[in-house]
């Protein structure tokens, strides 16, 4: 009887590990959405026709601030991005112009990658092992003519608050360095300093000063950053905000953090939260004006199974 015990039990130790091995009882523990297995958009769930109302009362000066910033073949991205434009005047050549009215025109070609310059990280970007947000595998959704599932083109409008934290300030200095880890205390005090907090619903911007080296020094620009720390990113994705963004082409902070995985950040706020995050961002013009809180306003190109795109998101204050 004994013996026979001791087969069971190694046979239910082999079944389990079996299981854990095939991912079956790892998918289940951490990629379900919230929002029920059909869920492709994430954290955009939270957005309501109320917040953009309470959004548009923020609104005092209608001042506007662009947060993207142009993109062009000179822009640093990360290897090995590359990116170019081609104009053309089709069946113009020698000066040719269309009918009496002499009309002429331009067209133009886009040849590159969209993960260039001031971006959207969409819920197919990055995974977890070959999983990716709602629990959605590799070998099933993902193919060469786009994705088919958790495309860009599903990101809904967003019309929330949004709110800058002026990391420069905290550290007292233009150009906070690489390598920082922004985590809980700094995101709480900073934004204590500020006079704000973070709402459920909310786009959270980080201001760093990196900007400053894009276009001067690309090598440095693109070897590190200062960034969002994991205990920042679990803190931030507990307030249930929407989007996270900052002035640095990855967000999270690089060198990663110590016992921290390679974009472990990213897979934490769009793998495993739906939380979106957007790169690049112009929020110098914001920190200038202390403009803090703002209207945010965000239309993604909704190109049929795209994984990112460019943006040029507006404040409004």
């Amino acid at each position: 009887m004994q013996s026979m015990k001791h087969l069971r039990r190694a046979a239910a130790v082999l079944i389990i590990g079996a299981a854990y091995a095939g991912g079956a009882f790892a998918q289940n523990d951490w990629c379900k959405s919230k929002w029920g297995p059909n869920d492709e958009i994430g954290a955009a769930n939270l957005l309501t026709p109320e917040l953009a109302a309470q959004a548009a009362k923020l609104v005092k000066t209608g001042k506007t601030y662009a947060l993207g910033f142009e993109t062009s073949s000179k822009t640093a991205a990360y290897a090995p991005r590359t990116w170019s434009l081609t104009v053309l005047q089709p069946g113009q050549a020698g000066g040719i112009s269309l009918g009496g009215s002499k009309t002429t025109y331009n067209d133009d070609i886009y040849m590159g990658w969209v993960g260039t310059g001031s971006q959207i990280d969409g819920l197919g970007h990055i995974g977890v092992d070959n999983v990716y947000y709602n629990c959605n595998k590799n070998s099933e959704f993902v193919q060469a003519d786009g994705l088919k599932k958790l495309g860009v083109e599903k990101i809904p409008p967003f019309v929330t608050r949004g709110i800058v934290l002026d990391m420069t300030a905290y550290y007292d200095t233009p150009m906070v360095k690489e390598g920082t880890a922004f985590n809980r205390k700094e995101i709480d005090e900073q934004a204590k300093r500020q006079g704000i907090d973070i709402r459920k619903g909310d786009v959270v911007l980080f201001h760093t000063g990196w900007q400053a080296l894009e276009g001067k020094d690309n090598k440095r620009f693109l070897a590190g950053e200062p960034g969002l720390g994991k205990e920042g990113a679990l803190y931030l994705a507990s307030k249930e905000v929407v989007a996270i963004g900052a002035d640095t082409w990855a967000l999270e902070v690089i060198p990663f953090e110590k016992d921290v995985g390679v974009f472990e950040v990213h897979q934490i706020l769009l793998a495993r939260n739906g939380i979106y995050i957007l790169e690049n961002m112009n929020t110098g013009p914001l920190v200038k004006d202390k403009a803090y809180e703002f209207m945010f306003v965000l239309g993604a190109s909704r190109i049929t199974g795209g994984v990112q795109a460019i943006v040029n998101p507006v404040a409004i204050r």
